[in-house]
């Protein structure tokens, strides 16, 4: 019951901001043109609480989840619509200012979020290009002939692709030949690899891995930390084979069945080599095996960047986030992805929240900014009921030089309701079926 109490608390924490300034958006655009703003509400339903500030009465409703703002005429057939300061008696252009300043600051809450994560803590991949740290055995990348160790140059069109470029597109890939060229002992080779749809994630997949063979994590009194591994190092060799992921250092403790293992590592830049004796122990709530209490992550450095920069990092990064979100819709459209794996409601969300927080304040402040941008571009989409559904009406009524009848405008409007209430219920019911086994 605590897990599901700390999920609640921390989703609320997490659209709580989000919610706020997308409506604080809103009500400062509709202030700006003098459009009389009679509700600011924080959540739907009964009002709870609140305070009468001017003609607005700010409250918080019962249904947190959610917000608005009540302008006005802001609906045809409102009996106020000949008001003056009603907003529908505002000029069009006016009108989508206004609805667009929603999902606007949804943008600027995340490049400011971003802008304080990078000033303190800013995470970038270490200078080596991304190398396969692990093939799948039968996998589209065996089949292709990629091999462990190998650096990708080019991924199609991209030179110099990151692993997050390949993750992505790798994912919405799925029986798409992609063309792939890898360094491999000095010299460049193209092979093509088709990733297979994944029934359980509805994703593409390739059958590979990065290479992750940076100390993540030293267990206190295990052999690792009694040989003085600390976070940062990189782990070379273990027993004289090649470490490339934590699949390496099992194997090979694995098969020696607690014999001593010889682990050779990077420790400031001083190659070291150490004997381990390794434990039967459980970790991670596993099975009893041989350990020696050592976790590997993929190469980055941590470091900090003066407002300038952090601030072109927050741009780029949230750029970066909103190519993620159209890429995936698109693939959804183009049925490369499975809706499932695109999709997540309240329980979702607020799951991700709780273990963001777990983690630390950056993971959390990292995943506000990335669910700012996704709201942004859920509600600019051409859906009616959304911000983007009501920016496209306005733009068909300014090229048609007039309004579209009060017939259409409901009809478009009720079809947008049932539309939005079928995804949130698909949304809700994807998140119980993640959580229920089978």
């Amino acid at each position: 019951m605590v897990p599901v109490i700390q999920s609640v608390w921390w989703l609320i924490v997490l659209i709580g901001g989000m919610i706020l300034i997308h409506e604080l958006g809103h009500y400062w655009a509709a202030r700006l043109f003098d459009v009389k703003v009679d509700v600011f509400s924080f959540g739907f339903g009964p009002r709870l609480f609140g305070f009468r500030r001017g003609e607005t009465d700010f409250r918080f409703s019962l249904i947190l989840f959610g917000g608005y703002v009540k302008m006005t005429g802001d609906a045809p057939g409102d009996e106020n619509i000949t008001d003056p300061r009603a907003f529908l008696a505002k000029p069009r252009w006016q009108r989508l200012i206004v609805v667009f300043a929603g999902p606007f600051m949804n943008l600027v809450l995340a490049v400011a979020i971003l802008t304080g994560v990078f000033m303190n803590h800013y995470e970038k991949p270490a200078d080596t290009a991304p190398v396969i740290g692990y093939v799948a055995p039968n996998s589209p990348a065996e089949k292709a002939g990629i091999q462990p160790g190998d650096e990708i140059m080019q991924l199609d069109g991209t030179a110099n692709p990151t692993w997050q470029d390949i993750q992505v597109r790798e994912a919405s890939s799925a029986n798409h030949p992609m063309d792939v060229w890898v360094r491999r002992n000095g010299a460049r080779e193209k092979f093509v690899v088709t990733p297979e749809f994944d029934k359980k994630l509805g994703i593409g997949s390739a059958g590979w891995d990065q290479e992750s063979n940076q100390v993540a994590s030293v267990v206190p009194g295990m052999p690792v930390a009694q040989a003085g591994l600390q976070r940062g190092d990189i782990v070379l060799r273990i027993d004289g084979q090649p470490v490339w992921t934590t699949l390496d250092l099992l194997r090979v403790i694995k098969d020696g069945n607690g014999k001593p293992v010889q682990l050779t590592f990077l420790h400031n830049g001083q190659t070291r080599t150490v004997t381990l004796h390794p434990r039967r122990a459980t970790l991670d709530s596993g099975p009893e095996r041989w350990v020696i209490g050592l976790g590997l992550e993929p190469r980055f450095v941590v470091t900090s960047l003066p407002f300038p920069e952090a601030l072109r990092a927050s741009f780029q990064t949230s750029r970066k986030y909103a190519t993620w979100i159209l890429d995936a819709l698109s693939g959804v459209v183009e049925r490369r992805l499975s809706p499932k794996s695109v999709l997540s409601g309240p329980i979702g969300i607020a799951q991700a929240s709780r273990e963001a927080a777990q983690e630390g304040v950056v993971p959390f402040f990292m995943l506000m900014a990335m669910i700012s941008v996704n709201l942004a571009i859920f509600n600019l989409l051409p859906i009616p009921i959304l911000d983007g559904g009501s920016i496209l009406l306005y733009l068909v009524e300014m090229v048609m030089r007039r309004d579209l009848s009060l017939q259409v405008k409901e009809t478009v409007f009720k079809l947008g309701f049932v539309f939005l209430m079928a995804v949130v219920v698909f949304a809700i019911y994807n998140d119980i079926a993640r959580i229920i086994p089978g």
